[in-house]
């Protein structure tokens, strides 16, 4: 089933393209606000959300691009759509001459606010554990 494209954007509390990237490119950035826990093997990232232990979710992906200070765009393994994936991507605002984070995701049309909903949830982590 084809998937509707989201896009939000984010202004980011930074002017550090170092520390920015960090956050949005290596497995250690990525755990303090996008999964519990990330790792990286070769073009593979494993995302695991929950505790081994108990109730959890793992996640694969495959990196398609990587910008340095730009953009990651990765597809999960398992999505059914050949044209949905995920991207990250930061840029100068034209307006405000700050760091602006855009995120491109898809969903199925009945999860596009659900979807909307995470990425808010995962904005505010990420704010709140790196200030961005």
């Amino acid at each position: 089933m084809k998937k509707r494209q989201i896009t939000i954007e984010h202004e980011l509390k930074s002017n550090s393209e170092n520390i920015i990237w960090r956050f949005i490119s290596t497995p250690e950035g990525l755990s303090k606000w996008l999964a519990d826990e990330v790792t990286q093997e070769g073009e593979t990232m494993t995302f695991t959300w929950g505790e081994l232990w108990s109730h959890h979710e793992i996640r694969t992906a495959t990196l398609l691009e990587v910008v340095f200070h730009e953009l990651v765009k990765l597809r999960w393994d398992d999505d059914e759509d050949p044209e949905a994936y995920m991207e990250l991507k930061v840029g100068k605002s034209d307006v405000t001459n700050e760091f602006m984070l855009t995120i491109t995701d898809f969903a199925e049309e009945e999860d596009v606010e659900a979807m909307r909903d995470l990425w808010e949830d995962n904005l505010v982590r990420l704010r709140r554990t790196s200030g961005l």
